[in-house]
């Protein structure tokens, strides 16, 4: 091929491409495929975006490294077929954890040449002269900052949720309530989901290029842990087993319908802010806050360690001084300290989300890292307010209700959830949202009544 007349002739593949004149780093393909072959690979392609909305665990740093390694790696799909993939300058859509900012139907048509698994990690040369400047953890440091990342924001992700509850309960505000649908975890989980908007979908490129651990510390870490799927679960048991199924089918079609308007009310007030940010010229303000060099990733790694040392130490001599009081303030500060345990178990069951089942990777549009994270969490959760009832002793309803409140509730995440929903629903095949909620919410709703609503009917318990 001759460089520097652009001429385009046809490769072994069957695809023509185009490069440009010497030196450019990238190159312009176009694919020609049979039509049913593109709609099939089209649709494997939105299925895996979709999926991969929320969160994919920590293949977010095998995707980096590969990035930073100047690498380009391809779906095993399109390995399998023998395709070459397209590639443009156009295409470097997304961040450098290589999670979905947006959705992949929200895609300006000038932005795609032809469709692009999110496996293919295209870098422009202005985003290959940051990784030449960035600094890369080794992988045994990288992975204990997720995790410290994870551990200081899942913490504050529960106490900000049980501060809702407070402010909002029968308490203070009188809003929220155990014997009706508009349930505790609601204002929380319509916060939660209100900030992802913020963080997961307008602004998270951003905040990757100032941290990529600081964007999976807020959202993985915060948002998933300020809600809970496990709770809005369990309050709709407590209510079916009181005998108010209507109230527990009103609370599920509020809760959802609450959540999922608020990501979308939080995508479009980010989006109008970022608008003005742009407009202004301040869209380059965090260039200055960047984590790029061993100092930087040491320094932070350092102040979180000991935040997370100090949150653990505290919680332990609060739940010493309040375990003997009838509050809940013994429930919370144990919440504390079993709380990142769920957040990491949730962040490496994400690594699911996107890769479908078996060795064809069927279903890749169903998130199951996030949908075994939900189902099991509203499981384990309500056996334990079957063995609260059953025991009914002091000692067991702190330790109960300190895990479901901390390691259950940081396990299982509406943000997440409604993120994937959302994405789902603004796709092509938008019934796939209503069947992945109805799926999440039925099986968990109907395990929940074998688990706790049978031996509390059949049992007596009070």
């Amino acid at each position: 091929m001759d460089h520097e007349t652009n001429e385009a002739e046809p490769d072994l593949s069957g695809s023509f491409c185009q490069t440009s004149s010497v030196g450019s780093p990238v190159s312009r393909c176009s694919l020609s495929l049979p039509r049913s072959l593109s709609f099939q690979v089209d649709d494997d392609i939105e299925s895996e975006n979709v999926s991969e909305t929320g969160d994919i665990g920590d293949r977010a740093l095998h995707s980096k490294r590969h990035s930073e390694s100047g690498s380009i790696r391809l779906s095993d799909k399109g390995l399998e077929n023998g395709m070459s993939v397209p590639i443009s300058e156009g295409s470097a859509q997304h961040d450098s954890t290589a999670l979905n900012t947006r959705s992949p139907m929200s895609l300006l048509p000038e932005e795609i040449i032809s469709p692009i698994s999110i496996d293919v990690l295209v870098c422009s040369k202005e985003k290959q002269e940051d990784k030449e400047k960035a600094f890369a953890l080794p992988p045994l440091l990288e992975y204990m900052s997720c995790l410290v990342y994870l551990a200081v924001f899942g913490i504050l992700g529960v106490l900000t949720r049980y501060k809702l509850q407070k402010l909002f309960g029968p308490g203070v505000a009188g809003v929220t309530s155990d014997n009706y649908p508009l349930y505790l975890d609601l204002p929380s989980n319509m916060v939660g989901s209100f900030l992802m908007g913020w963080w997961g979908v307008v602004f998270k490129g951003d905040i990757s290029r100032v941290s990529d651990h600081l964007a999976i510390g807020l959202t993985t870490g915060y948002l998933g842990s300020l809600t809970t799927f496990s709770g809005w679960n369990q309050k709709m048991l407590d209510l079916s087993v009181d005998g108010h199924w209507v109230f527990s089918f009103v609370g599920f079609l509020i809760g959802l319908f609450l959540a999922a308007y608020a990501i979308k009310l939080g995508v479009g007030t980010a989006k109008c802010f970022k608008s003005f940010l742009e407009r202004s010229n301040r869209s380059s303000d965090l260039a200055g806050w960047r984590v790029d060099n061993c100092y930087h990733h040491l320094g932070v790694l350092v102040v979180l360690v000991v935040i997370l040392g100090l949150l653990w130490s505290v919680s332990w001599a609060m739940l010493k001084k309040e375990y003997n009081h009838d509050s809940g303030g013994a429930q919370l500060w144990l919440a504390c300290i079993v709380a990142p345990p769920g957040v990491w178990i949730r962040w490496f069951l994400a690594r699911l989300n996107g890769r479908g089942l078996g060795k064809a990777g069927s279903l890749k549009w169903v998130p199951f890292g996030t949908l075994i994270a939900n189902v099991s969490a509203a499981c384990i959760m309500a056996a334990l307010s079957t063995v609260k009832k059953a025991v009914h002793t002091k000692t067991c309803e702190t330790i109960s209700t300190g895990i479901q409140l901390g390691f259950l509730g940081c396990l299982s995440t509406v943000s997440t959830f409604i993120a994937e929903y959302n994405a789902m629903e603004e796709s092509q095949k938008n019934w796939r949202g209503y069947a992945y909620a109805l799926m999440t919410i039925a099986v968990s709703f109907g395990l929940g009544i074998l688990i706790y609503s049978v031996p509390v009917w059949t049992r007596g318990y009070k």
